[in-house]
């Protein structure tokens, strides 16, 4: 992959707003499918986002819960390289906005399931996300008891929970620690 190959078409997309992008693919819907496609409700973009598994729904709740998330896309862009032989493509699955401008890509997979594919494709994305000074982050499995919590605590997060006063300052009062 030649650094000024790469950097030429990325710059050329600096300004876009890839938190807002569309997926630049759909997601697959099939009876019998290996993955589980959906859409969640992310208050945080007050909107639905994609996710073509389990995992990355759980990601993709994890994110929406971090208080310096303020934009999640899902497969927002096409990353094309030459691995040397062939052409290669990935769509990262998640591009982050964060509070302070900053912009980060997710790639979520399971560490036991990253097989060599995977593993250049992350590679080049971390290249490629450092090359426009963009963060990336590849996640695994989170842990399951936060997952289970979170999973309970995330119907909360919508706009109709917040018309609870009563019971949002109960549960301030409950927990005040966590409040912030």
């Amino acid at each position: 992959m030649s650094g000024e190959r790469v950097r030429e078409p990325l710059a050329e997309g600096w300004s876009t707003r890839f938190e807002q992008a569309e997926p630049v693919r759909g997601f697959r819907w099939d009876k019998g499918a290996r993955g589980f496609a959906g859409w969640y409700y992310a208050a945080t973009a007050a909107d639905l986002i994609g996710f073509e598994s389990w995992l990355e729904r759980d990601r993709l709740i994890l994110l929406d819960r971090e208080p310096d998330v303020v934009g999640v896309a899902s497969q927002p862009f096409w990353l094309h390289w030459h691995d040397g032989q062939r052409p290669r493509r990935h769509a990262p699955d998640y591009f982050v906005r964060l509070a302070d401008g900053r912009a980060r890509v997710v790639d979520v997979r399971a560490g036991d399931q990253i097989d060599e594919a995977s593993a250049e494709a992350f590679a080049a994305t971390e290249r490629a996300c450092r090359a426009v000074g963009w963060e990336f982050v590849r996640v695994g499995v989170p842990d399951p008891v936060l997952m289970a919590n979170v999973r309970w605590l995330v119907r909360y997060r919508r706009a109709r929970s917040a018309r609870r006063p009563d019971v949002v300052d109960g549960l301030l009062e409950l927990f005040p620690s966590q409040a912030r």
